[in-house]
């Protein structure tokens, strides 16, 4: 008995296949039921609240309800608030949430588009103006032919130096 109370973890969905469909449930669920206290509690507790539901029926709507919500939702349109910033504040927002005579969202869809393609533009051409040429890069020939020039030039300065105190 002891070892069957270990074993009742997950028998909670079990025990609904049980009450449903009693021929599905492998014997072995069937045999820890039948000699488990607290899963035959949990059992008949199912049971007597499936009885319960099946006694149940739900209350009829009211006939006049979808016309009382039309019209409630007519007058919260048409309500006036104070002050004529929280009006058109309200007025905009009631038409983008009852809709509007003019179909304003796909209008302001397309603003938005503009706008952010104007902007990004904007913002690439600007970004390229900062920028300066900056001049090709001498390549390691051309740079080491440079300079053994320059070191042709002072060597000649050198040996003319040379030749004028040597021959003063």
């Amino acid at each position: 008995m002891e070892q069957m109370k270990n074993n009742c973890t997950g028998m909670d969905s079990k025990l609904a296949d049980l009450l449903l469909d009693p021929a599905a449930v492998p014997a072995k669920v069937q045999t820890h039921v039948a000699e488990c206290d607290r899963c035959q509690t949990e059992l008949a507790e199912l049971k007597a609240t499936m009885n319960l539901l099946d006694e149940w029926e739900a209350p009829e709507p009211n006939p006049y309800f979808l016309t009382r919500l039309d019209a409630r939702m007519r007058e919260e349109r048409e309500a006036a608030p104070g002050g004529w910033l929280a009006g058109w504040i309200a007025r905009a927002r009631a038409g983008f949430a009852y809709g509007a005579a003019s179909h304003v969202r796909p209008l302001a869809a397309m603003a938005l588009t503009v706008m952010l393609l104007v902007g990004g533009g904007t913002y690439l051409g600007v970004t390229d103006w900062n920028h300066p040429e900056q001049p090709a890069p001498q390549t390691a020939v051309v740079h080491d032919l440079q300079l053994l020039d320059n070191n042709a030039q002072i060597l000649d300065q050198l040996e003319s130096l040379s030749d004028n105190q040597n021959g003063d």
